[in-house]
């Protein structure tokens, strides 16, 4: 039975419910304008005037602090990363396949001072906090980190936007070049090493976002099993410099039954594998 301080503070609960309830329908018949909170899981996706972006197959990865917004078509294996926008509320944007938009980038489109999209083609890596403004990034580039490429311009294949350099209007970089500075201008050509590494850096970035779209896609349950399995793991191996791994012998193991102390995953928790133990035993001794 339950004390009787337990059965006030009980009381007590309830009645402060019942008065905030009572409050909160006061608040919302008095307030002039209406107003009712809810909760939106994700805005990832956004539609605008009926049209909703369209992104490939579950390969894609776009992070849960992305956002992609209107007339937007992104091809498969590509991603969108943390705090990155891409927007196509006035015009279209396309992102081709194995591309990437980095962490606070942002992707926009044209209307107003002329009917520009924004198009990026194939393996393309556009570094973090860069801005695409209705312009044409082809196959094969990398844009750096906070550079821009501003309206009507256009990035040839295998090509190299430096870090911080601006790319004005309607300006075109060739191919197989580096160009860096605000304005933008041809820094050199690109050696066969430094194109060749634009598609590992394609890769490297598919591959990360591999691994970040299968942490995001864990749901709590699964986090916490993982911490309480991560936190027993190092308990475990304490004193032994690394995790105590099932599947390598116990130096300290005693008859089969596990090392003294330690009765998780043992066979003191699987009492058929004790009696098994115990039959083998026996045939020896016959």
């Amino acid at each position: 039975m339950a004390s009787f301080g337990t059965r006030v503070a009980v009381a007590a609960s309830g009645a402060a419910r019942r008065m905030g309830a009572m409050l909160d329908g006061l608040g919302a018949n008095i307030e002039v304008a209406k107003y009712t909170e809810r909760l939106v899981p994700s805005t990832r996706f956004i539609a605008v005037d009926g049209i909703a972006p369209a992104v490939g197959g579950s390969n894609n990865f776009v992070a849960p602090s992305a956002s992609v917004i209107g007339k937007v078509s992104i091809g498969d294996h590509s991603s969108v990363w943390y705090g990155a926008t891409v927007r196509g509320d006035v015009n279209n944007v396309t992102i081709g396949t194995r591309t990437s938009v980095g962490d606070r980038a942002v992707v926009h489109v044209a209307k107003i001072q002329g009917d520009i999209p924004t198009s990026i083609g194939d393996n393309v890596t556009i570094g973090a906090g860069a801005i695409i403004h209705a312009c044409t990034i082809e196959n094969l580039c990398v844009i750096g980190e906070s550079a821009q490429v501003m309206d009507g311009a256009t990035v040839g294949t295998n090509s190299v936007v430096a870090p911080g350099a601006v790319v004005t209007p309607g300006t075109k970089v060739p191919s197989g070049e580096l160009w860096s500075g605000s304005p933008a201008k041809k820094e050199r050509a690109l050696t066969s090493q430094e194109i060749a590494s634009i598609a590992e850096s394609a890769h490297d970035q598919l591959e990360l976002a591999y691994l970040h779209s299968v942490e995001n896609s864990k749901d709590y349950k699964q986090l916490i099993a993982e911490e309480e399995d991560r936190l027993d793991r190092e308990i475990r191996g304490k004193g032994q410099g690394a995790w105590f791994d099932p599947n390598v012998p116990d130096p300290d193991d005693v008859l089969g039954q596990g090392s003294p102390g330690r009765i998780f995953n043992t066979t003191l928790t699987h009492p058929e594998e004790g009696l098994k133990f115990r039959a083998e035993q026996q045939e020896k001794n016959q």
